[in-house]
């Protein structure tokens, strides 16, 4: 059976941090029984993927994010997998017909503009969202301050828009994870027993021109973080465990110790990223990032 992976392209995607991110849980995750397994912000989802295959003791998992479009998504590969398939291979082959860019262009308009018009049943609003994904610029996932979609066209003449494969699998593993949208703070309701919590928040900016937040309408700012790191407080009162992926701001010319600061009471390990996503192709490439963790043993210490 095919291994399931995210099935969109997103912002700050975790899939090559996967290794590093494993090697960072708790010492003894593996002899947990009954482990519930929360994700406040999703996104594309390649940890959730990894951790529900790659553990079995993952009794319960629970995904949230503020951005409905994209829990919608979730829902509808878990839940109807066959009728998305259909309706996506039928936009493929809709587009792969155009051909020139300009019909390419117009098309792809077309489907923002209705997209964009937030009045549509879950299965369409799905197949638009892989659609824009997968034909938009850089397969970026960007929205105005009235939360409408706003990339611009791709120029990809004949990109996988459907990819049955991924889909069933990935159906077939989100079958018993609930998903949630909203604030990130409902999701300690569902936290019980043995239960780890990974976030991936939007990342603070390294520089005044390197941000992207743009993920939903809300702003994700320095006030956003610090009400996070309360959040995590909490979880650590509770005695429940947490590891949070974010920026590396200590570690750049001004050598900004917001972090290093704010979660001066856990401990701040380093890892390494590719970030390819990024409209300016001189800002790809190699990234130092923070995981933030409660618990002191780890399967593989890094050197901090």
């Amino acid at each position: 059976m095919m291994k399931a992976k995210p099935f969109i392209k997103w912002v700050g995607g975790k899939g090559q941090l996967i290794e590093q991110l494993e090697a960072l849980l708790p010492a003894d995750f593996d002899e947990w029984e009954n482990v519930t397994y929360i994700e406040p912000f999703v996104g594309g989802g390649a940890m959730l993927f990894h951790m529900l295959q790659k553990h079995p003791n993952i009794k319960t998992a629970v995904i949230n994010d503020i951005n409905e479009d994209l829990t919608t998504c979730y829902q509808v590969v878990r839940d109807k997998p066959a009728e998305l398939i259909g309706a996506l291979t039928e936009i493929q082959e809709e587009y792969h017909s155009l051909c020139s860019e300009d019909l390419r262009r117009q098309f792809f308009m077309l489907m923002r503009n209705e997209f964009n018009t937030k009045a549509l049943d879950p299965i369409r609003n799905t197949t638009l969202f892989f659609f824009l994904n997968r034909t938009c610029f850089n397969g970026l996932y960007r929205v105005n301050k009235s939360g409408l979609f706003n990339v611009p066209f791709g120029k990809y003449e004949t990109p996988t828009i459907c990819d049955p494969d991924t889909i069933y699998a990935d159906s077939a593993v989100l079958q018993n994870v609930a998903v949630m949208t909203g604030d990130y703070q409902q999701t300690f309701e569902k936290a019980h027993g043995k239960t780890l919590f990974y976030f991936d928040p939007p990342y603070r900016p390294l520089s005044n021109t390197s941000s992207f937040n743009d993920y939903s309408k809300e702003a994700f700012n320095d006030m956003a973080q610090k009400r996070l790191k309360l959040f995590c407080d909490r979880i650590e009162k509770a005695g429940y465990s947490f590891m949070l992926s974010n920026s590396d701001c200590f570690n750049t010319p001004l050598q900004d110790r917001f972090f290093e600061d704010l979660y001066l009471d856990y401990t701040i390990d380093r890892v390494w990223a590719s970030r390819s996503v990024n409209a300016n192709p001189k800002k790809r490439g190699k990234l130092q990032e923070i995981l933030v963790r409660n618990y002191t043993e780890t399967k593989i210490h890094f050197n901090r």
